[in-house]
C-alpha cells in the first residue's frame, strides 16, 4: 500500500535534507519532487494543485528555510497537510440505542467487495456487541444472495432474504419491518451493484433510501481502480448524500491517489478500509495515521488496538508471568511467534512499525511466513527438556534436531546461538508498555539495520547464500553489541 508513493516522498525528502543550507530555490526544486510523486501516485490534479499550493506557503516561509532543521521541518508541514487533505473523519455510524433498529445501507459498482464488506462490517458491530442483521437485496447479481448467506454462517449472523420476490426496495423494506421480531438491533443492507453508473441503479438505491430512510449510506469503492473510485464516489454522494466511504484492496498494488483524493473531491470521510480478504480485515480510518504510514512513520496505534483484540489474554498473561520471573525458554518464544501470527501476514505487520520499510527492502523475496514455519518445525523437534533448557543442545542432539525438522544442522546451531539475544530482549520487556516494548524492538533493529555488516548479513541470508567466515564474525559483533544494549536497557 503507497510503496511508490513512499519511495518517491522518501527520494524528495532525502534531496532536500541533502542540500545543506536549504534556499526558497533548492526548496522549490524538492517539492516539485514532491508534487510528481503525488501525480505519479494517481491523486487528482487538482487535489495536487491545491496541496502542493498550501505545502509550498508553509515550506518557503522564513520560519522554516530558518530553523535549525528545514528538511525535518518539510517532513513536518507535508505531513500536516495530508491529514488536512483525507481528514478530519468521523469514524462513528451513529447507531441508535440497542432497543430500537438501526439501518446502514452499503452500495457501490460490482466488484468493488461490497457483500465482504457486509459481513466485515457485521463482524465488527457483533463484536462490538450489536445484533447486526445482513440482508440480501443484490437481485441483480445470482450469486449475491448465496454468497451473503456463506458469510452470515460463517460470522453466526442471520441472513434475510427472498428468492422469490423481484423487488429490492421490498426487500429492504420487509427486513426492517422484521428486524425486531428477528432479534436484531442493526440493519445491514447489502444493495445491487452494476459494472458502471447507470440511471437504473441509481433509481433503484433512490427508492430503496427514500423507502428504508437509512441512518447511514455508505459507498465501498475499490482502491485498486484510482480516479475511477473517486468519480463513482462523487455520482454516488449527488444521488444519495453518502455518510462516508469504505476503501477496499487497499493492501494491493494501490498507488494511493483515491484514499488521498476521495475526501478532497467529495467532501465525503473515508470512514473504514479494507486491507485483506479476511473477515477480520476491516479497520477504521484515521487520517493521521494513514499519513504517517505514507511517510514511512508506521502506525503503532492501530498495531497496539489490533494486539488488544486479537491477543488470547490467558497466554499473554503467562507469558508475562514468566517473563517478570526471568524465564524465557523456545516454548515461551512459540507462544510469542503465535500472538504475532493473529494480528496478520508478517510483512503486513513489519510495515505498521516505523523505519520497517527499509528492512523490508533488505528481505528482497525472503518469506518471513515461511521463516517462521521452519522455526515452529525446529521447536517442534525438541525434547520437552530442550525447549526449557536450551544450554542441554548440544551438537549431537543439534543434529538429531534438524533431522527432524528437515532443515539444515547450521540453521539450528543459528537459533540455538540467537536464542540468549531474544531472552535477554523479551525479560527486558516484562514490565512495559506496548508502546515501550515496540520502541525497543525497534531500536535495536534499527541498529543492526545501520551496520553496514547487518545489511551484508540480511542480504546474504535472503538469498540463502552461506557466510563466510569474515562475514560470521561481523555477525557476532553484532550480537554481542544487541546483548550489552539490552542489558544496559535491563538495569534502568
Amino acid at each position: 500500500m503507497f510503496e511508490s508513493l513512499q519511495d518517491g516522498l522518501s527520494s524528495a525528502f532525502k534531496t532536500l535534507r541533502g542540500q545543506g543550507k536549504l534556499s526558497e530555490s533548492n526548496m522549490r526544486d524538492g517539492l516539485k519532487m514532491v508534487e510528481r510523486s503525488l501525480l505519479e501516485a494517481d491523486v487528482s490534479y487538482e487535489v495536487v494543485q491545491t496541496f502542493m499550493k498550501n505545502v509550498t506557503e508553509v515550506a518557503v516561509g522564513e520560519k522554516v528555510l530558518k530553523s535549525l532543521n528545514p528538511g525535518q521541518q518539510v517532513v513536518g508541514v507535508v505531513h500536516e497537510e495530508l491529514i488536512a487533505l483525507m481528514g478530519p473523519v468521523d469514524n462513528s455510524l451513529h447507531l441508535r440505542g440497542k432497543d430500537e433498529v438501526s439501518v446502514l445501507m452499503m452500495c457501490g459498482l460490482q466488484g468493488s467487495g461490497k457483500t465482504t464488506t457486509c459481513g466485515k462490517l457485521g463482524r465488527m458491530l457483533k463484536l462490538a456487541g450489536r445484533r447486526p442483521l445482513l440482508v440480501a437485496a443484490d437481485l441483480q447479481r445470482p450469486a449475491a444472495i448465496d454468497q451473503l448467506h456463506v458469510l452470515g454462517e460463517q460470522l453466526e449472523i442471520p441472513v434475510y432474504s427472498d428468492r422469490a420476490q423481484k423487488d429490492p426496495v421490498a426487500v429492504c423494506n420487509a427486513a426492517v419491518q422484521q428486524a425486531k421480531k428477528l432479534g436484531a438491533d442493526v440493519v445491514i443492507l447489502d444493495t445491487a451493484g452494476r459494472l458502471h453508473i447507470d440511471d437504473e441503479l441509481m433509481g433503484q438505491l433512490t427508492r430503496i433510501d427514500k423507502k428504508c430512510n437509512p441512518h447511514q449510506v455508505l459507498l465501498v469503492v475499490d482502491a485498486m481502480t484510482g480516479q475511477d473510485a473517486v468519480n463513482s464516489a462523487k455520482a454516488f454522494n449527488e444521488a444519495l448524500e453518502l455518510d462516508g466511504v469504505v476503501m477496499t484492496k487497499l493492501d494491493g498494488d494501490a498507488r494511493g491517489g483515491a484514499a488521498l483524493s476521495v475526501k478532497q473531491v467529495t467532501g465525503v470521510p473515508i470512514k473504514f478500509m479494507g486491507t485483506g480478504e479476511h473477515l477480520d480485515a476491516l479497520e477504521e480510518f484515521h487520517a493521521d495515521r494513514m499519513a504517517g504510514r505514507i511517510l514511512g512513520q508506521g502506525d503503532i496505534l492501530s498495531l497496539v488496538e489490533r494486539a488488544q483484540r486479537e491477543f488470547d489474554q490467558d497466554e499473554s498473561a503467562k507469558l508475562e508471568s514468566d517473563l517478570a520471573k526471568g524465564e524465557f525458554t523456545f516454548d515461551s518464544f512459540k507462544t510469542a511467534m503465535r500472538q504475532m501470527k493473529r494480528l496478520g501476514p508478517m510483512r503486513k505487520i513489519m510495515g505498521m512499525l516505523p523505519g520497517m520499510g527499509k528492512m523490508l527492502d533488505v528481505m528482497g523475496d525472503a518469506d518471513p511466513e515461511e521463516d517462521m514455519r521452519r522455526l515452529f518445525g525446529i521447536i517442534d523437534s525438541m525434547t520437552p527438556d530442550e525447549r526449557k533448557k536450551p544450554k542441554l543442545i548440544d551438537q549431537s542432539r543439534r543434529r538429531r534436531i534438524a533431522e527432524g525438522s528437515g532443515v539444515e544442522p547450521s540453521e539450528v546451531n543459528e537459533l540455538v546461538k540467537q536464542f540468549d539475544a531474544m531472552a535477554q530482549m523479551m525479560t527486558g520487556m516484562a514490565g512495559k508498555n506496548p508502546r515501550e516494548r515496540m520502541a525497543m524492538v525497534r531500536e535495536l533493529q534499527g541498529q543492526m539495520m545501520q551496520s553496514p555488516d547487518g545489511q551484508l548479513r540480511r542480504q546474504k541470508q535472503g538469498t540463502g547464500k552461506r557466510l563466510s567466515g569474515k562475514e560470521r564474525a561481523s555477525a557476532k559483533k553484532d550480537r554481542e553489541r544487541m546483548l550489552k544494549k539490552l542489558k544496559k536497557q535491563k538495569k534502568r
